[in-house]
């Protein structure tokens, strides 16, 4: 994971959208680079701070206008809305920071350099914008023999915006502090922003997912493992392809479940209800049988919605029921995941 630019100074625009939800790319950027972030946009939240709304963040300031913000060099776009598409009333703020010769990164599906008004002026001023969804996959999977001295584990969510990405940096980091060679695969826009490499899945061909996927685990595989950032899930109607072509692509030796405690239908869709977890575990392992076969070896549990006696409880039941070590990785820590990998690890080195 790259380190904080300490000389670089970010104002983060999530206007109108400052709740863990919309600004879930907000949210993970003041977990892992808050000391790059001098300000949050949002002149309906105006005089607030990062913990006020985001619960991370500490006591970096929200404000209204670009002005407050003080001297920064770059406007990140912290939002990741639905379609990811530019909202109107955020046109002025961008043309107006890059006018001011920031620097203009965005994770949106709306490529803010294509926008002839933004680049334009972008031109201008010699500004540089980087779309971090942009990309140029265009390979399909070859499925090579991998390097299998190289543990691979993938995360799975039972829903979309459950924690996989937060999941996987802090598996990663868990396992790097326990001394294994451990390198975090980044597979959507806010893990690209807080790793600096990666590819953003979600934005690639469909024919090309696999390969994209299976091009950076053989980029990485001089690692001794990989934690691959699972993306939406292959039980939700909307967005289970991609979810298939990362699971094909990385072709895991393990898994770990991510859900979220107390959530009861799919995001975005009240009319369908979530599987039981057992249910998205058999999905997965029938798919993985297709290629290697990896299986199930942890569950995360995103336990925002609990008080702390619920979480222990809902840990303690989800235990039970499937047999697997389950842990919060924020609230519990990653302690008993990390302990299923090296478990896994270990019994692939005696077979």
């Amino acid at each position: 994971m790259t380190s904080p630019d300490r000389s670089r100074r970010i104002v983060l625009l999530t206007e109108g959208h400052s709740e863990p939800a919309a600004g879930k790319t907000a949210s993970c950027l003041l977990r892992y680079r808050g000391g790059e972030i001098g300000a949050i946009l949002d002149s309906t939240q105006a005089g607030r701070t990062a913990h006020d709304l985001f619960g991370v963040g500490g006591s970096i300031p929200v404000v209204a206008t670009l002005d407050e913000a003080g001297p920064a060099d770059e406007l990140l776009i912290g939002i990741a809305p639905p379609g990811g598409r530019i909202p109107p009333a955020w046109r002025p703020v961008i043309l107006a920071a890059i006018g001011r010769g920031m620097r203009i990164v965005s994770g949106l599906h709306d490529f803010v350099a294509d926008d002839p008004e933004f680049a334009a002026a972008a031109r201008d001023r010699g500004v540089e914008i980087r779309d971090v969804r942009r990309n140029a996959e265009r390979d399909v999977a070859k499925c090579p023999p991998l390097r299998e001295e190289c543990l691979r584990i993938l995360t799975i969510g039972q829903d979309i915006s459950v924690g996989k990405m937060v999941t996987s940096v802090e598996l990663a980091r868990a396992l790097r502090g326990r001394g294994i060679d451990a390198k975090f695969i980044a597979t959507g826009q806010t893990g690209i922003m807080i790793e600096g490499d990666g590819c953003p899945i979600d934005r690639v061909i469909s024919d090309f997912v696999n390969g994209a996927v299976e091009k950076q685990v053989l980029a990485n595989q001089h690692h001794e493992l990989l934690v691959v950032e699972g993306q939406a899930t292959i039980t939700h109607p909307q967005y289970s392809g991609v979810s298939l072509g990362l699971l094909h692509g990385c072709d895991p030796h393990g898994m770990i479940l991510v859900y979220e405690a107390g959530r009861p239908h799919h995001m975005g869709l009240p009319h369908i209800p979530l599987p039981r977890l057992e249910s998205v575990i058999e999905a997965y392992e029938r798919m993985a049988a297709f290629r290697g076969g990896g299986r199930v070896i942890g569950v995360a549990m995103n336990s925002r919605r609990l008080g702390a006696d619920e979480a222990d409880a809902e840990r303690a039941r989800v235990k039970a029921a499937l047999g697997l070590p389950v842990a919060d990785p924020i609230r519990h820590g990653s302690g008993d995941l990390v302990e299923a990998v090296l478990a896994l690890a270990a019994r692939r080195r005696g077979a």
